[in-house]
């Protein structure tokens, strides 16, 4: 079983736009008895699928995904484990997976099908049922799952999980469970199974009627604005996308998942959109009468808990493949393929352009924001470095096809806000779940996705220390990434939170537990991140200043292994907010002032949210 499931897999491929690509493009794993007789020893007689080692079961999840959404959801990697903690370390990576709408495969080791032997070693017991093991957690984060019992219920599944899993609208994690025992029985499979399969990924076109109406709705805008998700770019509808928005003149705002869909110095580039977004993209979305989404599904962090759109008129278009999103606040929904959408509304509206005054305001909006991009860019602390110069020491040294990559922390929102893209593919953020711990192995996936590119890795140390030990894969497998880790000697971004809601950074400082007060209040906890990076196979640097920062920049290009620059940062010198506002709850009732004050300005900003009914 596990033989024929390797075989089907390497002859997979997907087809769009008449360019064929194999879909898998290897699978990573960590084996045990759950896998090694099975999967694993598939694996091994078969070379045709490469197999990667990686440290952390989370982490090749992780590298698979970064891996799918740089080729654009058309190729991925298969992940294998043993039963138990190996299998439920995947279940934030299916999560993140599913959340982002990435395709990855999971084959999970499972408890014995024929159960006579059971409990066996990892097996999670019932008292209901036999019919349950702990691959059951990966039911709800899973877009397809199944449990093969039987060796002849295998070319089912495996044609389902396909299904889905080349599906633009409902692709993410799937999962095939498999008992240790019927990984390793044989059964005569259809020679068919084996066969070349070519899976054609469709552009979808938008309903007719829905279109003329969209076409109108937009002619008879005074106020319209784009807001590019990451539909733009697993769709490649960039080109598409510049085109529409230089005929029309409208502005567009970018999601963390769509940034990059323009230039930064694109005219219509008014930048980051919603609670980490640009003054001029925030203030236009509160005046928007329509707003056009481009791929987006509108998270709270786009729409500012929805906040961000007050026009009492305002009304929407939604260019998505997944109907589900294409509804979303009661949009004409263009359920279609987003850059065949976007190029049938460019051709409905020849002739169309916003008014001038509306392109003069756009104009003065980038241009403010390139002004304070630079205020921040040139943002010293006399206590240290801040996080804001850093990012643009790095923004200047990288070249136009490096990649910046992040994930968790209050560098995705930093970086949102700041970052100047210059490339499509030139800012990787994972923000659909914020996972910490994805950026090294994310940052493997981005690398052997095109290890053509320069690949710089911003993590914090909250996030480093969660999963440094893929530096030891990176070195293994000849991925040289570019690590720079700031240390702030805690949790920055949800310490500035606990600031917010009157918590008092309570829990976000990493700090020895003082004796005196029985808090973890005492000194700094000490952690020489170099010397652990060094200690996984990296070549490490600290530095204290931007002058050392750049300078170590230069010199660790040249390295042809995998770097890590350590910057220790003022954590409290922060970026600011700009026009927009995010509904994370306060305590109604609370002794501590701190607290009651901040709920009296909750109960004010919640007012503004609303329904689009």
């Amino acid at each position: 079983m596990a033989q024929a499931a390797v075989r089907f897999l390497k002859n997979q491929y997907v087809e769009r736009d008449g360019r064929q690509t194999p879909f898998f493009a290897g699978a990573w794993g960590i084996f045990g008895h759950g896998n090694v007789a099975g999967i694993g020893q598939a694996l091994r007689q078969d070379p045709g699928l490469p197999y990667f080692l990686c440290r952390n079961e989370q982490a090749m999840t992780h590298t698979a995904i970064a891996y799918a959404k740089m080729k654009n959801r058309l190729q991925t990697f298969a992940c294998t484990t043993s039963i138990g903690p190996g299998a439920t370390n995947m279940v934030t990576g299916a999560a993140c997976a599913t959340i982002n709408r990435i395709p990855i495969l999971l084959l999970p080791g499972d408890i014995f099908a024929r159960r006579n032997v059971g409990p066996v070693l990892q097996q999670l017991e019932s008292e209901q049922t036999q019919d349950i093991g702990v691959n059951d957690t990966l039911k709800p984060v899973s877009r397809y799952w199944d449990r093969i019992n039987r060796a002849d219920q295998l070319p089912n599944a495996l044609l389902e999980a396909m299904r889905v899993l080349t599906s633009p609208s409902q692709t993410g994690a799937v999962t095939l469970a498999m008992p240790q025992d019927a990984q390793t029985e044989a059964w005569d499979y259809p020679a068919g199974l084996f066969d070349k399969r070519v899976w054609t990924i469709p552009r979808a076109l938008a309903d007719r009627t829905l279109l003329a109406r969209a076409a109108e709705w937009i002619r008879t805008s005074k106020a319209p604005l784009i807001v590019a998700g990451g539909g733009v770019h697993y769709s490649e509808a960039n080109e598409a996308l510049a085109r529409f928005a230089a005929q029309t003149g409208i502005g567009v705002g970018e999601t963390q998942a769509g940034k990059g869909s323009l230039p930064y110095d694109n005219p219509q580039q008014l930048g980051a959109i919603g609670v980490t977004g640009t003054p001029g993209a925030n203030l236009m979305a509160r005046a928007a009468d329509l707003v056009i989404g481009i791929g987006t599904r509108y998270s709270d962090f786009t729409t500012a808990s929805k906040t961000a759109f007050q026009n009492p008129d305002v009304r929407f278009i939604n260019i998505n493949v997944s109907e589900l999103d294409s509804y979303k606040h009661s949009a004409i929904p263009l359920t279609c393929d987003a850059r065949a959408g976007i190029e049938e509304l460019t051709a409905a509206l020849t002739g169309y352009h916003v008014p001038a005054e509306y392109s003069a305001c756009v104009t003065r909006h980038r241009a403010a924001w390139e002004t304070e991009v630079d205020r921040l860019y040139a943002l010293r602390s006399d206590s240290g470095m801040v996080q804001s110069e850093i990012i643009g020491a790095l923004n200047h040294y990288m070249q136009p096809r490096d990649v910046v990559l992040c994930a968790a922390g209050s560098l995705p929102g930093d970086l949102h806000k700041l970052w100047r893209t210059r490339d499509p593919k030139g800012y990787h953020m994972e923000y659909g779940y914020s996972t910490m711990g994805y950026e090294i192995a994310g940052g493997i996936g981005v690398k052997m996705a095109d290890p053509s590119r320069e690949v710089y890795v911003m993590v914090g140390d909250g996030s480093y220390q969660m999963m440094s030990s893929e530096i030891a894969t990176s070195v293994q497998e000849g991925y040289k990434l570019n690590i720079v880790l700031l240390d702030n000697h805690g949790f920055s971004s949800i310490g500035g939170l606990s600031q917010a809601v009157g918590c008092q950074g309570f829990g976000t400082d990493y700090r020895v537990r003082n004796p005196e007060t029985g808090e973890l209040d005492g000194e700094r906890v000490a952690v020489d991140f170099a010397a652990n990076a060094a200690s996984l196979g990296a070549c490490a640097v600290r530095v204290r200043s931007r002058r050392e920062f750049e300078d170590a920049l230069a010199r660790t290009r040249e390295e042809r292994r995998t770097t890590v620059i350590v910057a220790e940062v003022e954590k409290e010198v922060r970026v600011p907010g700009y026009e927009s506002w995010w509904d994370v709850p306060v305590a109604e009732v609370s002794e501590m002032e701190t607290v009651r004050s901040a709920r009296d300005k909750y109960e004010d900003a919640v007012k503004a949210e609303r329904f689009f009914l």
